[in-house]
């Protein structure tokens, strides 16, 4: 792809946004966003706040997420609850709900023919001890991005990426992940670009 693109990338300041910055940014133009820094701020647990994102980052060919939180309890200590009140409200609320409003508000702002980009992650295929919560978002946002792609307007595409846990995380997560195989963010980073410079719609690409 010959085009140069503008690229707005939530989470910009995190392993994988940076990454995923150093990759597509050697070849488009990125805005980078983010909660508490970047050129814009944006809280994707807020819909005002992703609205007024949008709006202030001007015209797009591609929005880009690598960001959004899940906890990690225990099943033993989740109980029957409304969702603001539940172990699981945190991934819901953030992870899941947080993409998926950034994805309908990209849809009625991005250029025709442009691209979303969301973030789930291996868990949604192999479980580990404490891991309800996040392999059930991340599975929601599979079958999210599956379904959307189907009524996407004036040629958008969306895709999501799903890494396992990267090299340069393990040190924070890798009593959750014995035994697994990470990877170099730098190869989830790769995958972004797969979605985004690519023409497929409707897919995970999943990263090992």
């Amino acid at each position: 792809m010959s085009q140069r693109l503008r690229i707005l990338l939530i989470g910009a300041s995190g392993v994988l946004g940076r990454a995923v910055a150093a990759e597509l940014g050697a070849r488009h133009e990125i805005v980078m966003a983010g909660s508490k820094s970047g050129e814009i701020r944006i809280d994707i647990t807020d819909p005002k706040s992703i609205e007024a994102g949008l709006a202030a980052a001007g015209a797009l060919d591609a929005v880009v997420c690598c960001a959004g939180a899940v906890n990690f309890p225990p099943l033993a200590e989740a109980k029957p609850a409304l969702i603001e009140e539940s172990a699981y409200g945190l991934g819901l609320a953030n992870k899941l709900m947080g993409q998926v409003n950034l994805a309908l508000a990209a849809r009625d702002r991005l250029s025709d023919g442009g691209s979303i980009t969301l973030i789930a992650g291996v868990l949604s295929e192999t479980p580990i001890a404490a891991g309800s919560s996040a392999s059930m978002v991340n599975a929601a946002i599979e079958a999210f991005v599956m379904a959307a792609a189907v009524e996407m307007p004036r040629g958008l595409r969306i895709n999501a990426v799903s890494p396992t846990v990267f090299e340069e995380s393990m040190a924070e997560y890798g009593p959750f992940f014995r035994g697994f195989g990470p990877a170099p963010v730098a190869r989830a980073a790769r995958a972004f670009s797969r979605s985004v410079e690519g023409l497929e719609t409707g897919k995970t690409y999943r990263v090992t």
